[in-house]
């Protein structure tokens, strides 16, 4: 794995945990000589994971629509920032990019992120793992979701086993190592009546 897309927040949110959980991973990261595809900003949870990455030697490819450099949040140390016209091009530039994604904790964009990511996955579209960090259970109501689309027979099983989660760093980059995407697709069947 030579790259890794993290989604994350624009913020650090209320938990201290975000940011030292952030700053592992970054570490983590170049230590490993895996490069971080993020978002391109200087803020947050971005900022974090994005500083700690350069800080340790490693290398950082930021993604940022115009308009938002526009605000001044781009970061402008990384080792190489690319700027798009939309949000959608952003998240298509990060996904050519990668190997690999892990979401953070974050907002509606971090889950916007992360979900286009797995329906891409989930149509064929990529084969890539897919992981939450799930700091401190930030992620445990999302992950009762999704097993409750399941119950509901509205995921299927095999679909729900793309999203790795781990609470720690090492063990979530060995399931993303290790991960084999799932070999039937998605398919719509008819109800019988």
């Amino acid at each position: 794995m030579n790259r890794i897309t993290v989604f994350c927040g624009s913020s650090f949110g209320t938990d201290n945990d975000f940011e030292f959980q952030a700053k592992k991973l970054g570490k983590k990261l170049a230590l490993e000589n895996i490069v971080l595809v993020y978002g391109g900003a200087n803020v947050g949870l971005m900022g974090a994971i994005a500083n700690e990455t350069l800080l340790n030697s490693g290398k950082v490819i930021g993604v940022l629509p115009h308009f938002l450099k526009s605000k001044e949040i781009a970061h402008n140390e990384l080792t190489e920032l690319i700027l798009v016209d939309s949000m959608h091009e952003r998240k298509t530039k990060m996904n050519e990019l990668c190997d690999g994604v892990i979401a953070l904790p974050g907002g509606f964009g971090t889950l916007e992120e992360l979900f286009e990511m797995l329906t891409w996955g989930q149509l064929g579209l990529h084969k890539k793992p897919i992981g939450i960090l799930n700091i401190n259970g930030f992620y445990d109501k999302l992950i009762l979701f999704l097993d409750d689309m399941v119950t509901k027979g509205l995921l299927k099983e095999t679909n729900r086993k793309m999203v790795l989660i781990s609470n720690n760093i090492d063990e979530l980059i060995i399931k993303m190592k290790t991960y084999q995407a799932p070999t039937t697709g998605k398919w719509i069947t008819k109800k019988t009546i």
